[in-house]
């Protein structure tokens, strides 16, 4: 209850969940207890339902909800932009999900974040909004990123319900495609058990670390993601 991932678990439509998820693991930095509170009020803005809120809102519905709502950098006009982006985005391929699935057969993490990072460019252009200061919201490994927010966001989406943690709602993707969320936490603990090297934390330390987790579990790498994170931000190893 004290994660990001708890805001999408108040839902039980699949639309929801995607929606609610993004916009979570989009604002999930900074202490969690203003995580929680800061996508619990988008997510209000958005009438509560952001699926339903996106079918049907008009330009101006848009413009009211995303109007005076900050979180650290992310401004009213980030906000706006990802609105009109997500709206478009699923308007065009009709879920989140198929808007990260490449259009080649390369399913891997890589492949998927840097195909929805170009689309959701793309969509914001399409409606009048140049990229600006909103590029660094919606990262993507061809810039080097580690893009945590968002391995972080397609491992809720693509790892299995079992546990009753993440949501196993993706097929396209497999759990043994999944990329570490590194973060400080992970990659700190990562260093100190000899499975990371790389000093800094960018895409290359998040292939090497992956590569490292997949020698313990081939098929579901990132489920030791809370192991390590745990380890660091809970234990203080």
């Amino acid at each position: 209850e004290e994660d990001p991932i708890a805001i999408p678990h108040r839902f039980s439509a699949r639309d929801d969940i995607e929606l609610a998820g993004f916009l979570a693991a989009t604002l999930a930095w900074g202490q969690r207890k203003t995580i929680l509170q800061s996508a619990s009020a988008l997510i209000e803005r958005m009438e509560g339902a952001p699926a339903d809120f996106l079918c049907h809102a008009q330009s101006d519905d848009l413009s009211a909800a995303a109007a005076g709502f900050v979180h650290r950098t992310f401004q009213p006009r980030d906000a706006l932009v990802f609105m009109h982006a997500l709206q478009a985005l699923i308007i065009e391929y009709g879920s989140l999900e198929r808007a990260f699935v490449p259009e080649t057969k390369d399913r891997s993490a890589r492949a998927c974040i840097a195909a929805f990072h170009h689309r959701f460019f793309a969509a914001a252009e399409a409606r009048g909004f140049e990229a600006g200061r909103t590029r660094k919201h919606v990262a993507t490994p061809e810039r080097g990123s580690a893009a945590k927010r968002l391995n972080m966001y397609m491992r809720w989406m693509v790892r299995s319900a079992a546990r009753g943690v993440d949501f196993g709602l993706w097929t396209e993707v497999e759990p043994r495609d999944l990329m570490m969320p590194l973060d400080v936490h992970t990659g700190n603990v990562g260093r100190k058990l000899g499975l990371l090297e790389r000093k800094q934390n960018d895409w290359k330390a998040v292939e090497e670390l992956t590569a490292s987790l997949r020698m313990i579990d081939p098929g579901d790498p990132v489920r030791l993601d809370f192991a390590l994170f745990g380890l660091g931000a809970v234990e203080k190893f």
